[in-house]
């Protein structure tokens, strides 16, 4: 019997969030409101002192609660347009209505630094007995980070000017990126002979056919269009990279690793522990590609061959039976998980329509007054999409069991955040493994699980270190669109360890993390996010039962602590030392083993 009502619906419902779309009169009337609440906050902190006794503190308390739930506001608007934004590349009022957001933010994020600054005046003594009392306490984790953060920074009214001055300027310059990717159209000649002129999406999916035809027909009108394209996304990467830099300079700041580090609370021992454990364990993911190539009759993967799957584990999946197949694996690890997964596509809280026009990617956002989220997705019936949807409920489930705590509690960075996706994911992949019909159904599966680990510990450490040499040259001056092809080219090479016969030039160009303004390196907490989870889920395959409960609370702490804290607090471990991370490998080789195994 379905756990679902009636046919499941592949588009999403926005209107129980602002009815009408772009041209929403509600939308307008909150964005208004937050306008002018904004603009009060500001008035009313730009009058404030510093606290000078506890007895002082108490008067910030409603004027926390009112900022928090200002947040919230904010959060939800800018969720509703950025799925507007998602859904129809082409809808230019919400288009502007993004742009009105990114001001408002510009605004709060100034209100904010007012309020932090109040924060960094206040003296220790008063500061620490704040910080214990029963009101404050839930969120003194967050409040401690600002104000660290706050003396860090610039005076007040200057980080308020680089504020103002990026809506126009270097969010503006991630903005234009979108106009451009929605211009690039990759022309594709179907099998009857007719061109149809793919949107970068839609060409995105044909990268990753099961037919290597199809995909090395796709890739060279793939890369010829992003050449078109790459003198408008060299001076944007450009422009976003010289803006960081020359804040970082005026900020004292010398390690370009410094605030994504700081944004996602762990410490560069961490980090370089992480990759080390990576590094040392490259050569079996080098045997998995060699293995691989012979099975597709290549010497040498390509690159659309990377990605690509080895054969069908099955015919087209049917959406219903994704949903199916995720609410019955969630369940046998939480059934709080299953449920949450089952209201999700019974509400139509999930977009996954195959048409043109939608941005490409998959995404899942938050809606904090509703107390919903939104997935973003194109759905085409593969494995690979399945484990997208299953992905994107992980994150969607994480801000669920976090919904009752206070907004300033919720704020977690985006390597954790990539934690319950990622877990959701394997429980789905482990059992789709454990269930094949015969062994080669069995390798098609596998090849998928390991593809995950090719992902994050090749193809996104190539991002790392490019972006990483592309800061350090870019100190220097301006790259031109030739230099970056071979920076990035480079970065492949090393991180893929000469595995492959051919690499992706313009990846740079084409791919949308380099562009986005609010996260810096948006590639390592995706692998961290990978490699803790798979930790995670190794201590959960030794625990059994009961674990659940543990990972939910694990989850509802993510907003309040370091990743090094949460580790220690949760699962006992050290992050900063190999151990932990060489778990979580062994997970990831077993996979390899198993495959070669079944190769051999």
């Amino acid at each position: 019997m379905s756990r679902f009502v009636g046919t499941l619906q592949q588009t999403w419902d926005l209107e129980t969030i602002f009815s009408g779309g772009s041209a929403s009169t509600a939308l307008r009337d909150h964005l208004d409101a937050l306008e002018r609440d904004i603009a009060a906050y500001q008035a009313k902190l730009q009058e404030l002192q510093a606290p000078s006794t506890v007895e002082e503190t108490k008067a910030l308390d409603n004027l926390i609660e009112d900022l928090q739930a200002v947040d919230s506001r904010l959060s939800e608007a800018g969720s509703f347009i950025g799925c507007l934004t998602a859904q129809d590349q082409h809808d230019k009022k919400a288009l502007q209505l993004d742009a009105r957001v990114t001001s408002l933010n510009a605004a709060y994020n100034n209100v904010m630094t007012l309020f932090w600054n109040l924060l960094r005046l206040t003296s220790d003594e008063v500061w620490e007995a704040w910080m214990q009392r029963e009101e404050i306490a839930p969120i003194s984790f967050l409040l401690r980070e600002k104000r660290e953060q706050a003396r860090e920074k610039l005076a007040p009214e200057l980080e308020n000017l680089v504020s103002d001055l990026a809506v126009d300027g270097y969010h503006g310059w991630g903005q234009h990126y979108d106009t451009i990717v929605a211009k690039v159209g990759v022309p594709f000649e179907e099998e009857g002979g007719e061109v149809q002129m793919l949107s970068v999406g839609q060409a995105a999916n044909k990268l990753d056919h099961p037919d290597r035809n199809v995909r090395e027909r796709v890739f060279p009108k793939w890369e010829e269009a992003w050449t078109k394209a790459e003198d408008y996304c060299a001076d944007t990467l450009n422009r976003l990279a010289g803006f960081r830099l020359k804040l970082y300079e005026k900020r004292g700041w010398d390690d370009i690793l410094k605030e994504p580090l700081d944004m996602n609370r762990m410490s560069k021992a961490t980090l370089d522990a992480m990759w080390q454990v990576i590094v040392e364990n490259k050569p079996k993911f080098v045997a998995y590609l060699e293995r691989k190539a012979k099975l597709l009759g290549v010497e040498k993967l390509s690159w659309t061959d990377v990605d690509a799957p080895l054969g069908q584990a099955s015919g087209k999946i049917s959406y219903e039976q994704a949903a199916e197949d995720i609410v019955e694996q969630f369940g046998k690890f939480s059934p709080k998980l299953a449920e949450f997964a089952t209201m999700a596509f019974n509400k139509r809280w999930i977009e996954a329509e195959d048409r043109p026009g939608k941005r490409p990617g998959g995404f899942c956002t938050s809606l904090p007054l509703s107390k919903q989220t939104r997935i973003f997705m194109t759905y085409g019936g593969n494995v690979s999409n399945v484990y997208t949807l299953a992905h994107e409920l992980g994150h969607a489930y994480h801000q669920y069991v976090m919904e009752e705590l206070p907004r300033f509690s919720q704020d977690y960075a985006m390597n954790v955040a990539e934690t319950a996706s990622t877990f959701a994911e394997m429980i789905l992949a482990d059992a789709f493994v454990k269930h094949a019909e015969d062994d080669q159904q069995k390798i098609v599966l596998l090849a998928d699980k390991v593809q995950n680990s090719i992902a994050f510990f090749m193809n996104i450490h190539a991002r790392f270190l490019f972006e990483t040499r592309f800061y350090e040259k870019r100190r220097q001056g301006y790259l031109d669109a030739a230099e970056l092809c071979e920076l990035m080219e480079e970065a492949q090479r090393e991180a893929f360890q000469g595995a492959l016969g051919s690499y992706h030039p313009h990846f740079w160009a084409s791919k949308l993390h380099f562009y986005i303004t609010d996260v810096p390196f948006y590639n390592f907490p995706y692998t961290f996010g990978y490699m803790f989870s798979t930790g995670i889920y190794a201590q959960a395959l030794r625990e059994g039962q009961g674990f659940a409960a543990k990972y939910d609370a694990l989850l509802q702490d993510t907003g309040r602590m370091t990743v090094e804290e949460l580790a220690a607090k949760h699962l006992g471990v050290d992050l900063t030392k190999p151990d932990f991370w060489r778990d979580a490998m062994a997970v990831c080789v077993a996979d390899v083993d198993a495959f070669l195994e079944l190769t051999k």
